[in-house]
């Protein structure tokens, strides 16, 4: 049997309820669980190909080295297995908005993929995505290769992977290839070819802001789907959609899923994220635009049209991500900094919306004495989700995850 990788640090708690049209809404978390005892960060959250619930993040070896890795759950998300480390992958760079990812390919291949720095003349900050694949779950790996053998290319970060109908997998990054002279990265997409790895590299949109992470999402219709954040008329940073409906030949022209008109010289390194239920596309997104904060709205046309804005949390909260569950309800995930006396610290906020998108219950799930960030969500069932995240312990960083039940 696995050793499970389960260290308890606190008890299961009822964190919030409120009545909305007569009905209680609780979100009770469990107790919170490090997933290794080694110092670790940029978590992520996915599924392998018999829908157990994965859990990666970057572990780190030494003060100076960092491994990628990843653990599976045989009990939906209670406790994982012993951590898969992917040879190859230490020269991975710890950036919450480029957390590494791995996906499960129907065929058995598992992919990992990773950012690593790649400073030069051009940008001091720029970076490069690697890839591994795994032929036998997870026994053995490929070389580590680049998403691209163009010498022109030297900067690729905030990427996203998602599996398509065809059971190829899509990934969408930011490059510095593009066909403009002004600011701004280009917004890549290229798809796994059998097991040859990704092939038939695309400049599919731009310019893009050139530290926030894409979102790539695949909905039921097999319409793909890309969130990022542009850069419009030289100076506004808002959050753009794109989507293709012909198996990504071609994608539609970016529109602005709200009009912020965040007007800012600089990098927010916040990203959007993007969720499906029946009644069309929702997303989540941070701005300094009108009213900096978190924001929630949806699509219910495809991308044609978007609903206002609504707000979840004010300025101090950044880094959101977004789930459905299999009854349509919609969930979001976010950190957020307080003081608490004269200290201070972040602490995950959660939010939970019917399928119109209209707020039923809000909590946050992690003590007023935490120090947590960049949370990710994945859904279990109707009532139960996985939600992990960074926290710093004694000034060290850790991998902790809970499950989140709904009533």
């Amino acid at each position: 049997m696995k050793k499970q990788l389960a260290i308890i640090l606190a008890p299961v708690v009822l964190l919030f309820s409120c009545r909305t049209q007569h009905k209680k809404q609780a979100i009770i978390a469990s107790q919170e669980t490090m997933v290794d005892a080694t110092s670790g960060s940029c978590p992520y959250l996915t599924k392998d190909s018999k829908n157990n619930v994965v859990l990666s993040w970057i572990k780190q070896l030494d003060t100076a080295t960092n491994i990628f890795c990843y653990a599976i759950s045989n009990d939906e998300g209670k406790t994982f297995g012993k951590a898969v480390e992917v040879p190859g992958s230490t020269n991975v760079h710890p950036h919450g908005e480029n957390m590494p990812k791995v996906i499960f390919k129907p065929s058995g291949e598992i992919i990992a993929a990773w950012g690593a720095a790649n400073p030069n003349p051009k940008n001091k900050y720029s970076g490069w995505v690697y890839y591994s694949q795994s032929f036998d779950e997870g026994k053995t790996w490929t070389r580590p290769r680049s998403l691209t053998d163009d010498t022109a290319s030297f900067d690729q970060r905030y990427f996203d992977m998602a599996l398509l109908p065809n059971g190829e997998a899509g990934i969408t990054w930011l490059d510095n290839r593009k066909q403009w002279d002004k600011e701004g990265s280009g917004l890549y997409y290229a798809v796994t070819n059998g097991k040859s790895g990704f092939k038939n590299e695309k400049l599919i949109s731009g310019p893009c802001c050139q530290c926030c992470r894409t979102d790539l999402f695949i909905d039921r219709n097999k319409n793909i789907h890309v969130l990022y954040r542009a850069i419009i008329n030289d100076s506004i940073r808002d959050m753009v959609h794109i989507v293709s409906n012909n198996e990504g030949k071609s994608f539609s022209q970016p529109q602005r899923i709200s009009q912020d008109n965040w007007v800012i010289s600089g990098c927010p390194h916040t990203g959007p994220a993007m969720a499906e239920n029946k009644e069309g596309i929702h997303f989540t997104w941070f701005t300094g635009g009108s009213g900096a904060g978190i924001y929630y709205n949806s699509s219910r046309d495809n991308g044609k049209t978007f609903t206002n804005r609504d707000s979840v949390s004010g300025k101090a909260a950044k880094h959101c991500q977004i789930a459905s569950l299999p009854n349509d309800n919609v969930l979001i995930v976010w950190n957020e900094s307080f003081q608490k006396g004269t200290k201070f610290g972040s602490r995950i906020g959660f939010e939970k919306r019917n399928a119109n998108g209209n707020r039923t219950g809000r909590a946050y799930i992690t003590s007023d004495d935490s120090d947590a960030t960049f949370p990710v969500i994945y859904p279990v069932d109707t009532n139960t989700v996985v939600v992990a995240y960074t926290q710093s312990i004694n000034n060290k960083n850790h991998i902790l995850f809970k499950q989140v039940f709904l009533e």
